[in-house]
């Protein structure tokens, strides 16, 4: 896989998974067909079918509906029935992060956990951009492969709208993708 590719995708998925869409967003969207077909078929075919301001409301509610209300993309709370969000270095990815040089504000976010999924990408996107191979491989080792993947796979049925069946889909794959591409790159450093 390439830099960039990987770069780009880590970029969007963090943008998708943190807040609900705007008009720039949907208007984005639509002005990137490849990324549309990278996504599915299915999803090329809605935004075709339907205006910006349709589309925008039908995704709002069902990230709403998705992320928001009926459940939260947060490792610890998918992880543990507790519900609870560690704070500081007591949470394993806060931990991760400041091992790596992440500095993360919480107060610059409207996420409030840092082990949310959307601040996970970012975190990923951050070791692509600063070519930390063996970093990458554990993040995704001991943190988004474990949880993510389960996670896009039950919240598949849930979603009501092409664009978030296809994302889901779409996350699975490209972690799986990607997990196994970093393992290779580990194997051929040892060899």
């Amino acid at each position: 896989m390439d830099k960039e590719y990987r770069l780009y995708i880590y970029a969007f998925l963090s943008r998708t998974m943190a807040d609900t869409a705007d008009k720039r967003y949907v208007k984005d969207l639509r002005q990137n067909r490849e990324l549309l077909e990278l996504l599915g078929e299915s999803t090329v075919q809605w935004f075709d079918e339907n205006s910006d301001e349709t589309i925008m409301d039908a995704l709002n509610e069902d990230f709403s509906s998705m992320f928001v209300i009926n459940t939260q993309a947060v490792e610890s709370f998918v992880l543990d029935a507790k519900n609870e969000t560690l704070v500081g270095l007591q949470n394993p990815v806060m931990n991760f992060y400041y091992k790596h040089g992440f500095e993360l504000n919480m107060d610059q976010t409207e996420l409030m956990a840092p082990d949310h999924l959307s601040i996970e990408f970012a975190f990923m996107q951050t070791l692509i951009f600063r070519d930390e191979k063996k970093p990458q491989y554990d993040f995704l080792n001991e943190h988004i492969f474990n949880w993510i993947v389960p996670y896009m796979i039950g919240m598949n049925s849930m979603a009501l709208t092409p664009f978030y069946r296809d994302i889901c889909d779409f996350i699975v794959e490209f972690i799986v993708a990607d997990f196994e591409y970093c393992a290779s790159l580990i194997e051929s450093k040892n060899e």
